[in-house]
């Protein structure tokens, strides 16, 4: 889906210096581009039977929301840290410098569930294995990993290399 990059705006310098931001906010306003890729990715994992979808915060969950919809699934959501009320299991990740947390709820998944873990961009792919960590923690059955954009130069796939993985348009 190459082109979804003519919907995808690039803003330099956020959040910080030296940092160009896929601003996805220009695609989600197109109705007609968002609904073609929320309808693209139902197309495709409509006949898995994927009974959940996990989506990490905090733009995973608008495209987590919307294909949880369409696939007629329960939709799970991954936060980070204290941010979920019920009783989590959590999952630390290395950032470049530090670490980071992310939760989901003891109760989400059920054992051998098929879901898709979903975000809106892999960088270097620390959340997004850190969100697969949790259900398989759990014990549901990971079908595919997937993201609307990929900044592939950041090396992100190789940490979720024991996955399938996903992604809709490559930078």
């Amino acid at each position: 889906m190459e082109i979804l990059k003519k919907y995808i705006r690039d803003i330099p310098d956020f959040p910080k210096k030296g940092v160009i931001f896929k601003d996805i906010t220009t695609l989600l306003k197109d109705k007609k581009m968002f609904t073609k890729v929320i309808s693209a990715l139902a197309k495709k994992y409509k006949p898995m039977g994927i009974e959940k979808v996990v989506a990490v915060e905090a733009r995973g969950f608008i495209f987590g929301a919307a294909l949880s919809h369409a696939l007629k699934a329960g939709f799970v959501p991954v936060r980070k840290e204290k941010k979920l009320p019920h009783k989590t299991i959590k999952e630390t990740y290395k950032l470049e410098y530090g670490t980071d947390v992310v939760e989901i709820h003891a109760d989400a998944l059920e054992k051998g569930e098929k879901v898709i873990v979903i975000d809106d961009l892999l960088a270097t792919g620390g959340t997004l294995c850190a969100a697969c960590q949790l259900v398989k923690k759990l014990k549901a059955d990971i079908v595919e990993v997937v993201t609307i954009i990929e900044l592939s130069y950041l090396g992100g796939r190789k940490k979720l290399k024991k996955y399938n993985y996903n992604s809709l348009v490559v930078y």
